[in-house]
């Protein structure tokens, strides 16, 4: 099995950047040119539910949608997914991912935390690149968190 991963310091609370993960409507008003929408097609968002993203414009080149099967959850911490459905299923297989949200001292006392997005994976042929794309987009997704949380 491959690993990649790849971290973001965002400037604000580690519970915050949780809860907005977490939540479908807020997800998709982040950035809606990379993540257009999240539903839960069944289940809460707890270990067995089915998450679909609906991807935006600027990543339709790459991905249009990802059904997720949420295996784990620790609160305000951390979800791993498989993706069981998608454009990412057709390139891997596995392709299991987690998020997380920690806790980091900042400056002057200001609360920050860092994401982590890590991948398990295996191509499906050895013509399927590395997903180097998801990494890019899903950090790139999260560094959205901050200005997000700035306008709410």
């Amino acid at each position: 099995m491959r690993t990649m991963k790849g971290e973001v310091v965002l400037k604000i609370p580690a519970k915050k950047a949780w809860e907005m993960y977490r939540n479908n409507e807020i997800l998709g008003k982040i950035n809606p040119d990379m993540l257009a929408g999240a539903e839960y097609l069944h289940g809460d968002g707890g270990p067995g539910s089915l998450r679909l993203f609906k991807l935006g414009p600027a990543l339709h080149g790459y991905v249009k949608e990802s059904m997720e099967e949420i295996k784990s959850v620790k609160a305000r911490c951390s979800v791993v997914y498989r993706v069981v459905a998608g454009d990412l299923r057709e390139m891997y297989d596995p392709y299991k991912v987690t998020f997380s949200f920690r806790l980091v001292p900042g400056r002057g006392g200001e609360e920050v935390c860092v994401a982590e997005w890590k991948v398990e994976f295996e191509p499906r042929s050895p013509t399927v690149p590395l997903p180097y794309k998801a990494k890019e987009a899903a950090l790139g997704f999260l560094k959205f968190f901050e200005s997000f949380s700035v306008c709410q």
